[in-house]
């Protein structure tokens, strides 16, 4: 059986760097990527653009429910997601990406810089070669991403929310390197993709 990610042990903006990346590490995931089960279905479910989990067209409510859920969630090669048990794979709706990213902690400047993010299910992820961040290619859409876990480029992302992006921007800018670029433990992130 798969237990939910544990709450936060206090408050993110209380914890320091060092107690995120212990977190981080301690975090044990479900070995979905190697679970390829005979029997699918469709969960009739869906995750909307704001981050909420829908089953049958009612809201999940349930934070407990919610965290479970996303620790078995994964993307497919053609790009769909899909819920994954040893026995079952159910396909899941998501409109946008399945994560957001709500929370930020900065430490240090330039490439000596450390960026962590809390997901909207309470999950940390530290922004770096295994979890790149993406800012689209268009400099007047921005489209704000974090890689969360599987394979870069067809994997699960978290959109980052607005006035994260903003933050990212600000730093970006005050260290001043052309183009505007952004680092986080040792990677260093362009604003626009190229």
């Amino acid at each position: 059986m798969v237990t939910p990610a544990p709450s936060l042990p206090k408050d993110f903006s209380q914890l320091s760097l060092a107690e995120a990346a212990e977190l981080l590490a301690a975090r044990k995931l479900p070995p979905v990527e190697q679970w390829h089960p005979a029997r699918e279905g469709d969960s009739a479910m869906e995750i909307r653009a704001d981050g909420s989990w829908y089953h049958e067209g009612g809201r999940i409510n349930r934070p407990a429910m919610v965290k479970l859920f996303s620790t078995i969630l994964r993307r497919e090669p053609g790009g769909g997601h899909v819920l994954v048990t040893p026995a079952e794979k159910l396909s899941i709706a998501v409109e946008d990406t399945p994560f957001r990213a709500v929370e930020m902690k900065s430490e240090g400047e330039g490439a000596a810089r450390k960026l962590v993010f809390r997901l909207d299910t309470d999950d940390l992820v530290m922004a770096g070669a295994d979890h790149p961040l993406g800012f689209g290619s268009d400099a007047d859409n921005p489209d704000p991403r974090l890689h969360v876990r599987g394979a870069i480029g067809n994997g699960l992302e978290a959109r980052i929310d607005r006035a994260l992006y903003y933050e990212i921007i600000d730093m970006a800018l005050a260290e001043g390197a052309e183009p505007p670029a952004i680092w986080s433990n040792g990677t260093r992130f362009a604003l626009v993709d190229r």
